[in-house]
């Protein structure tokens, strides 16, 4: 990025935020973090996704996942002293969030102030990728950082296996 106009939110909330971070872009048309991954060559453990959870009443909130690990909802709903929660329809996250999906990430949406949460398996690497808020744009930031500037509370709500089509970060 070249010129100060062309940085996206989520670098200006992080550069006030004083945190340090690395941009890797992609091709725009892969809208999975397992797609994500292999493209920015890192592995998909490290490349999370944001889902958008709605919970009763009708409000929103954020939940990153390793691109190759399950949200588990029930579990999820758990810890968070929930009953239920549901995963939000590829359209219904887009209208709610304003942002397409495959470009969906925690850290353009500050504004929205959702919970954020992040999944404890995330805190087994330094660093980790997250949608910068528009396709093809991952952001590196540090797991500590992260959760600093998100207020993102950790959960362990995921299990290891492959990433289920349609669950795009």
């Amino acid at each position: 990025m070249s010129k100060k106009n062309d940085k996206l939110n989520s670098m200006r909330f992080l550069e006030a935020q004083e945190v340090t971070y690395e941009m890797f872009t992609y091709d725009e048309s892969i809208q999975d973090g397992i797609g994500a991954a292999e493209a920015m060559g890192f592995p998909a453990a490290q490349v999370y996704k944001t889902l958008v959870i709605q919970l009763k009443g009708g409000e929103h909130a954020l939940v990153m996942i390793a691109s190759d690990r399950t949200l588990d909802l029930k579990r999820f709903a758990r810890s968070i002293g929930q009953k239920k929660a549901t995963m939000t329809t590829k359209r219904g996250a887009e209208a709610a969030t304003g942002l397409r999906t495959g470009g969906i990430g925690a850290l353009a949406l500050t504004h929205k102030r959702w919970g954020v949460y992040l999944d404890q398996a995330a805190t087994e690497q330094d660093a980790i990728l997250v949608n910068a808020g528009k396709r093809g744009m991952n952001l590196k930031v540090s797991v500590d950082d992260l959760a600093r500037v998100l207020g993102a509370r950790l959960v362990d709500v995921s299990d290891p296996s492959a990433a289920e089509p349609g669950t795009a970060d």
